[in-house]
């Protein structure tokens, strides 16, 4: 079985909760935040995910990702 990192959930959970369907729509990481979840931010930031390394919008790379995870995030619901 594949262990998967606390950052990589943590990843994953922060990309839910951008909008689904517009880039024009984004999040802001506040300092306040939680460290696994600015971290989190931070790795998606690096991966060329999202905008700004405190969240800002999905790039498009970012949003072909988000839309992956929301159909399988429904076909396991």
């Amino acid at each position: 079985m594949k262990n998967y990192s606390d950052t990589l959930l943590d990843e994953i959970k922060l990309l839910a909760k951008f909008p689904e369907t517009s880039q024009l729509e984004g999040l802001k990481i506040h300092k306040e935040a939680d460290p696994s979840i600015i971290k989190a931010a931070q790795s998606l930031f690096d991966k060329g995910l999202i905008s700004q390394q405190d969240g800002g919008y999905l790039t498009d790379s970012g949003l072909e990702t988000a839309d992956h995870l929301h159909h399988l995030l429904i076909a396991l619901h």
